[in-house]
């Protein structure tokens, strides 16, 4: 009986180490792009955006939802990269120039891409621009309370999150943001650099 309790308590240890290491492969790639870029600090290579820690920044609940009035939520994307940008429908030029910057940047990630989503939280009720709807067409458009979408997002003293692009990971955690104005060079290197060191998303 003793050799039988023995035998089915090494079986289930050996089954408890399995797990261990199916989680740990699976976690690995992400967790080693945040050790790049929280840990590893090679002289000379630094990052262009604003890093922020994942663990206190997850996507919130809020009643966002589609164009169309559909209820959703921007956990429908996890699973992939999020570049997302906010503010009012009344998007005046600054606001598409973020929207271009956006498209841009995916696209220059080339086979890349697909790992990213493009998502404009629009945090009022009024209607857009027919040209606008058009001309984005592929980003992901989503109607959000403003106090909570303000609530979340950090931004510098005195700053508006309007002003930013910011960088969502696969497991829906907030964890850069992009300055006003940002050099689109800079933004594609950051990106390319997360891409590589993860193979999530």
């Amino acid at each position: 009986m003793d050799a039988k309790n023995n035998t089915e308590s090494r079986q289930r240890t050996r089954g408890r180490w399995k797990l261990f290491a199916v989680l740990a492969v699976c976690a690995s790639p992400l967790l080693a792009s945040y050790f790049t870029y929280y840990v590893v600090k090679p002289t000379g290579r630094t990052n262009y955006g604003t890093l922020i820690d994942p663990r206190q920044y997850p996507i919130p609940p809020m009643a966002s939802r589609t164009l169309a009035q559909q209820p959703t939520t921007l956990d429908a994307y996890k699973g992939k990269w999020i570049m997302l940008k906010v503010g009012g429908s009344d998007c005046g030029q600054a606001c598409q120039d973020q929207l271009f910057l956006m498209r841009q940047l995916r696209t220059m990630q080339g086979k890349d891409r697909e790992r990213i989503e493009r998502v404009w939280l629009i945090t009022d009720d009024q209607p857009l621009e027919t040209m606008l709807l058009r001309v984005n067409d592929g980003t992901r458009m989503l109607r959000a309370p403003a106090e909570v979408v303000a609530k979340w997002l950090p931004v510098e003293p005195g700053g508006d999150a309007g002003e930013h692009i910011y960088l969502i990971d696969p497991l829906g955690n907030l964890m850069m943001r992009f300055p006003k104005n940002p050099d689109p060079a800079k933004m594609k290197k950051d990106i390319a650099k997360l891409l590589k060191a993860s193979a999530i998303g």
